[in-house]
């Protein structure tokens, strides 16, 4: 009888608390939709990098290194000898090397030179191994294996031929049209920016590069492809480079060797530490968000406390006959916190329906633009902590009202 009649007083009530649960909807959106965009942020760059102990590159701040190489974000400042990659890889210390090139582009998706170490070596996720969908790892020159999100956003399959294009923006004018790449792998989804990114060989990027100087292409031959197979294609200078190491209590001895190096300046940094570096920069900015979210939910909180007291003048009467068909002053205390937690209840569904459709449709634009991986919703320790603080907030704010009307009953 009491949630019946608390519904049924609500209903008479449409335009009040229909504005009432929009308030409390808005700012509820803003809570969960931060503490959501926060927690998938973290979890999408943490599960990028796995099982790689050191990242090398030319001198700069440890976040640039690690931005670039992996998570395809900024600009290299500088390269680094190839022959300062041979000397380092053949280091007692290390089991493995993965060299990475950066630099060109296709449609707006950045190009990763690599060697087959790449798709032996790279993990991600909790070490787990890139696998393909379609096709096969590269072997050829002139052969290219896409991330899965390329392959369906420009539509593409094995077989398929694509030029690639100096620079990183979206829209260039000095395409390699001389050097045409054949896809010959199409990889699984993984949720990483390994989904937007088209692998090739080494040789692959040293190969269209010849005869270019400045971004502007000297060559001018039909047949490059052609001529290219005839020269040395071995490079020059790479990026960056990911080291695996025999033992792990040899990284700090094996770090200081590179940071120390006197051949040429370069950085060697530990992805998890830089990562931690990201996270301490953005701790400051995410409280300032969670406060601001808070703020915006208790002005609602208290907008639906002004509005019940409001409303408890105009209900006399209905109190009145509840009174006189016996209803207790328990009974009318108990009705005002049912309406108050109904209309919370119906923002807290409504807010979490919202924000599962937004992210579900915007989806694609947060991978191609941002490259982050963010799930609709998930129910997890933080999200739930928090619809219970709202509800437990909401019976607060509601003992104003309840109290108002427990002394017209006096």
């Amino acid at each position: 009888m009491l949630i019946n009649f608390a519904w049924q007083s609500l209903l008479a009530r449409k335009v009040t608390v229909g504005l009432t649960v929009l308030s409390v909807t808005i700012s509820l959106l803003v809570m969960l939709a931060i503490q959501h965009i926060k927690q998938e942020a973290k979890t999408s760059f943490t599960k990028t990098i796995s099982g790689v102990d050191l990242i090398i590159g030319a001198r700069t701040g440890q976040l640039n290194l690690l931005m670039y190489s992996i998570f395809n974000v900024g600009n290299a400042t500088n390269n680094i000898s190839w022959k300062s990659y041979e000397k380092l890889s053949q280091q007692k210390e290390v089991a493995w090397v993965i060299p990475i090139s950066l630099g060109d582009s296709h449609k707006g998706f950045r190009v990763l030179g690599t060697t087959e170490a790449y798709f032996e070596h790279f993990k991600y996720a909790n070490r787990r191994t890139i696998s393909f969908n379609q096709g096969r790892s590269f072997s050829g020159t002139f052969e290219a294996v896409i991330g899965n999100h390329i392959a369906k956003k420009l539509n593409y399959k094995v077989g398929d031929s694509i030029t690639l294009s100096h620079g990183i923006s979206a829209k260039s004018f000095s395409e390699h049209k001389h050097n045409p790449f054949t896809v010959v792998g199409i990889l699984a989804p993984t949720g990483t920016p390994i989904d937007q990114t088209v692998h090739v060989r080494l040789d692959g990027i040293e190969a269209i590069h010849k005869g270019w100087q400045s971004g502007v292409d000297l060559s001018q031959h039909a047949n490059h492809a052609n001529h290219t197979k005839t020269q040395d294609l071995t490079p020059t200078s790479i990026t960056a480079f990911m080291v695996g190491l025999n033992s792990k209590l040899s990284t700090f001895t094996f770090q200081r060797k590179v940071n120390t190096y006197k051949n040429e300046p370069m950085l060697a940094i530990l992805p998890g530490i830089a990562l931690s570096e990201l996270w301490r920069m953005m701790g400051t900015v995410e409280n300032i968000l969670a406060i601001i979210s808070w703020l915006v939910l208790f002005a609602a909180l208290i907008g639906l406390c002004t509005i019940m007291l409001a409303a408890m003048r105009e209900r006399r009467h209905e109190f009145s006959v509840l009174r006189g068909i016996g209803a207790s002053r328990w009974f009318i205390l108990s009705l005002i916190q049912l309406e108050s937690l109904f209309i919370v209840a119906v923002s807290i569904a409504i807010s979490i329906t919202a924000m599962a459709i937004g992210f579900w449709a915007a989806q694609d634009v947060l991978i191609s633009n941002y490259g982050l991986n963010i799930s609709s919703i998930k129910f997890n320790f933080e999200t739930i902590s928090t619809i219970v603080l709202v509800i437990g907030a909401t019976i607060i704010t509601s003992i104003i009202p309840c109290i108002s009307a427990y002394r017209e009953k006096e």
